[in-house]
């Protein structure tokens, strides 16, 4: 009995100090009412940037242990335009591929658990061919453009493959 005791002390103590280990991270909109593109309707304008801000989260789960990103998102542009004469019980968004692909500019910081800085930088992602591309996201999410194009940005800046995210 002791020895089961002791195994399960040293394992609920080996998850307590890896927890610290984990990466984080934190999400912040700079000025939203001032973006370029988000839905017209308050409620909706929050459901994008909680939907958002889930998706950089699962996606920093993909970096190394005890590394943390701070992103401060300064503006989204949502793929196509809302149509506010076409507005009734839900908002229409037309897309056409021409000049609405989606866009977000953002500042982020990478760093260790201990604050030493490991990269920083300012980044304008966009994603023009958004409509001829294969996306892996599903019809029904109001967001897959937005967030294939983030998935490419995280890749390639942060160098680790990014698996699909729901």
């Amino acid at each position: 009995m002791n020895k089961k005791l002791t195994r399960a002390l040293f394992a609920g103590m080996v998850l307590l100090a890896s927890s610290a280990a984990w990466a984080e991270t934190q999400v912040k909109y700079d000025k939203p009412d001032e973006f370029t593109d988000l839905p017209f309707d308050q409620t909706k304008r929050d459901s994008v940037l909680k939907d958002l801000t889930a998706h950089f989260e699962k996606l920093g789960q993909s970096l190394p242990s005890g590394q943390n990103l701070q992103i401060n998102v300064t503006d989204i542009d949502l793929a196509g335009r809302e149509e506010p004469r076409l507005r009734g019980i839900s908002d229409l968004r037309i897309m056409n591929g021409r000049v609405d692909w989606p866009r977000m500019r953002l500042h982020y910081v990478l760093s260790q658990q201990d604050g030493k800085v490991i990269s920083s930088s300012d980044a304008a992602l966009s994603d023009m061919s958004y409509l001829s591309r294969i996306n892996r996201y599903a019809n029904d999410d109001p967001l897959r453009y937005e967030k294939l194009m983030l998935d490419d940005w995280f890749a390639s800046t942060f160098g680790v493959k990014v698996e699909l995210t729901r």
